[in-house]
């Protein structure tokens, strides 16, 4: 179908077309200048003292389970509310990921209580993914962690820009991951960026992310070494300077896309405010925020499906965000009880959202909610 409104809309347009060229025109696509550039820019943003770009955000995961040295016999707490990209990366190590509950169908981030009953002797990290933007209690998780002497690493894929305490999310734990994907608020096809706040962990990733080799292929192009060792078991998880010169553009564009998306969050808000049938996570949120997504919960989740396919009749995208990843075939064992984020996959809509989306569009969406709420009663 093709939708009136989509769920998402890519925010390109003749700047990121004559950054491409110009990439093309340099005669070097891979790993090079545009890419460094990019790290020095994206780290400035969030304050942070270092920068690693990868292929994608999932590349960016795993060398953090790597940097940590996590393996087999540890584990690392996960949430299971979440893109299955986030357990994976524990299992591409040896290690395995347990599962935390979400806080509740209000605050759909993963529960520090929770955390703190599944750490064992054997938990050496806990992952944690600010929902939609949204941060996680952070300086309650912090604290479990300095106690139980654990890492954290922040999938912070929904969550360019967004703060808690006046801090960037990403520079918060050990690690942050971001994701390019071509949905993400940033959007360059494939992508990611890490930051850190050690300098021992960005070399580390520096040299896992390139097959363990001590210099780069523009560093020899260009004089800067003759030669290069592998120390390292390393795999190819850079970004090419094509990607590079996208992701540049678009982060000039990100503070204007993120203001316009907390004008939209807040109409959506004033419009459907007395829609009982509904929760809204995070209603009462009043920092700044990527605002990734907007996710609503139907308070009967048997009706979720049909409320979608009556959205979706009157030509407005939704989806889900997410299958709970406990429940994938691949991580079913052992079993985990999570009550609230059974309850949230079961019964969540994600409504469009993007930068250039209008208020007026909004209210198409708001107004189609509501007819098919109703429709659904009859």
């Amino acid at each position: 179908m093709d939708y009136d409104i989509p769920l998402f809309a890519l925010n390109y347009g003749p700047e990121e077309e004559e950054a491409a060229l110009a990439a093309i025109r340099s005669r070097w696509l891979s790993t090079g200048p545009r890419t460094a550039e990019l790290e020095k820019t994206f780290a400035a943003m969030l304050g942070s003292p270092y920068a690693l770009a990868v292929s994608n955000c999932t590349a960016a995961l795993h060398i953090a389970m790597m940097v940590l040295g996590i393996g087999p016999g540890d584990e690392v707490i996960v949430p299971s509310l979440t893109f299955v990209a986030t357990a994976n990366c524990v299992r591409y190590v040896g290690a395995t990921p347990v599962f935390g509950d979400v806080i509740s169908s209000s605050n759909l981030n993963i529960d520090p209580r929770h955390i703190e009953t599944l750490i064992t002797p054997r938990t050496k990290a806990v992952i944690v993914m600010h929902y939609g933007g949204f941060p996680c209690d952070m300086d309650t998780i912090s604290e479990i962690a300095k106690k139980h002497n654990l890492a954290v690493v922040e999938d912070a894929c929904h969550a360019p820009l967004s703060e808690h305490a006046g801090r960037k999310l990403g520079t918060l734990g050990d690690m942050g991951c971001f994701s390019f994907f071509s949905n993400k608020n940033i959007s360059t096809g494939e992508g990611g960026i890490m930051v850190f706040n050690k300098q021992e962990h960005y070399d580390r990733a520096r040299l896992l992310r390139s097959h363990g080799m001590t210099t780069l292929s523009y560093d020899r192009a260009k004089g800067h070494a003759v030669s290069y060792d592998v120390v390292a078991l390393g795999h190819n998880y850079r970004m090419d300077d094509l990607r590079s010169a996208l992701a540049l553009v678009q982060l000039t564009k990100l503070p204007a896309d993120l203001e316009n998306r907390a004008v939209l969050r807040a109409t959506y808000l004033d419009q459907l405010r007395d829609v009982e049938e509904i929760i809204i996570p995070f209603a009462g949120h009043d920092g700044f925020v990527s605002n990734y997504i907007f996710p609503i919960l139907v308070r009967d989740s048997a009706r979720r499906d049909s409320i979608r396919d009556g959205i979706h009749s009157r030509r407005i995208q939704t989806s889900v965000h997410y299958p709970a990843v406990h429940r994938f075939s691949i991580h079913r064992e052992p079993p985990a009880i999570l009550p609230n984020t059974e309850l949230a996959t079961d019964s969540e809509i994600t409504l469009p959202m993007f930068g250039s989306m209008t208020t007026e569009q909004v209210g198409r969406v708001c107004e189609a909610l509501k007819q098919s709420l109703c429709t659904q009663e009859k």
